[in-house]
């Protein structure tokens, strides 16, 4: 028995250790990142010169950078509003109706983000400069939406699995109409769900570079802008919008989870369905 604890113990270290290694490679690049922008010197070097914010400061005073940051904020916002409601109305026909080809509707609905970004990338700018919608904001906002759509609807669809089919033809028999009962009972169901695509499709789309830097044009995204920041010359100012990027999308992801994790919480304590 001993020999067993002792072999689960180190099974368990063994595991520990790889999951820190695995850890530490994919953040040591942020969190190396995040500490040298507040580096007084050019380069980043060991050990530090010292403090300062002037970074920042360059960064917040630059105009293109702001320039871009606007457009990511406002091409996140645009496409997560649209894809949120894309993908509501999209995983609500799957949940609501039976109907030839149903299989097929949904591969389609969720096929986007298997397609390579760099071939979306060119589809997008050959198919937008023909309608004439490369190159401005509301192109790029229909070009994430494309992408975008499908992880909104994988979100609500999981939280329309969890509500009982026979609520909605309760309601219709006792006389509430389809869009009262659409507004009163599964809109207040997904709730959380809808909350945490419009975050993690805001996400999505504020880090999106490759579609971007295709279609974008003269209106750049930040990520576009940091690439050409980065071409000729290597600037510690990206190490202060990288840090900054990397603070909105994390802000983002644990807003969605705090959303879902209080509704959660909520409706355990009111002795609801989860």
């Amino acid at each position: 028995m001993s020999a067993l604890r002792l072999a689960g113990v180190l099974r368990t270290t063994l595991l520990l250790f790889w999951c820190v290694v695995v850890f530490a490679f994919i953040f040591a690049p942020i969190v190396s990142t995040v500490v040298f922008s507040f580096n007084v010197d050019r380069f980043p070097s060991l050990p530090w010169s010292g403090f300062s914010l002037q970074w920042y400061e360059a960064v917040l005073s630059d105009a293109t950078v702001r320039r871009g940051l606007w457009n990511s904020l406002t091409v996140a916002g645009g496409t997560a509003i649209l894809s949120t409601f894309i993908g509501f109305t999209t995983a609500y026909v799957d949940y609501r109706f039976r109907f030839f080809g149903k299989r097929l509707y949904m591969a389609l609905a969720a096929l986007p983000p298997t397609v390579p970004v760099v071939i979306m990338g060119v589809a997008m700018l050959t198919f937008q400069g023909r309608i004439g919608l490369s190159g401005s904001i509301p192109g790029l906002i229909a070009a994430h939406v494309v992408i975008c759509a499908p992880f909104a609807m994988a979100l609500i669809r999981m939280r329309l699995s969890d509500l009982g089919r026979d609520l909605e033809p309760a309601a219709w028999n006792l006389g509430a109409g389809q869009w009262t009962t659409l507004r009163e009972i599964v809109l207040p169901f997904v709730a959380p769900s809808l909350a945490s695509a419009l975050l993690i499709t805001a996400s999505v789309s504020f880090d999106e570079f490759m579609i971007a830097w295709f279609i974008s044009g003269l209106n750049e995204t930040l990520p576009v802008r940091v690439l050409a920041m980065l071409q000729g010359q290597v600037s510690p100012r990206i190490n202060a919008v990288g840090a900054m990027v990397f603070a909105v999308s994390i802000l983002l992801v644990a807003l969605a989870q705090l959303a879902t994790a209080r509704r959660l919480a909520a409706t355990r304590l009111t002795g609801g369905d989860p």
